[in-house]
């Protein structure tokens, strides 16, 4: 008998966890039967502010929600030692991640992983003054504090 389970990863960095970022889990999670989130390290953030709250903070948070199956930290030097160790059917990136699809395939492939990358879709605010964003919260948080 072979095993017919799909494993999904959805990955992110995930510093205050807010209502988009259960949209892409939930999204995430309906690919397949196994959800598996990797929480970038701090140390690895370079594409925008490091995260505030300590990595294992972080995935311990991702861990706690029923969608998520597994959370797992990334690795330090290589982002790709995670998914060749989960060995997913999907990737699926944050609708607003800056990561381009066809370099990640690209490079899925050079390191013989054979999984298919797709791209979540965007939460739309459900009510005015609702915070999708984790910078839109941390400028809101300063705003109303006064710094």
């Amino acid at each position: 008998m072979t095993d017919t389970q799909t494993t999904v990863i959805a990955q992110g960095t995930f510093d205050i966890l807010h209502p988009g970022h259960l949209h892409y889990f939930s999204e995430a999670a309906s690919l397949g039967d196994e959800l598996h989130v990797i929480i970038a390290r701090r140390e690895n953030v370079t594409h925008k502010e490091k995260p505030i709250l300590p990595d294992r903070q972080r995935r311990d948070m991702v861990a706690a929600l029923e969608m998520v199956d597994e959370a797992h930290l990334g690795h330090t030097e290589d982002i790709f030692v995670p998914i060749e160790r989960i060995d997913p059917d999907c990737i699926v990136l944050g609708h607003d991640q800056h990561h381009d699809e066809a370099a990640i395939a690209d490079a899925l492939a050079s390191r013989g992983i054979d999984c298919e990358v797709r791209r979540a879709s965007a939460r739309e605010p459900k009510y005015e003054g609702e915070l999708l964003s984790t910078g839109r919260i941390v400028d809101r948080i300063l705003e109303r504090r006064g710094r």
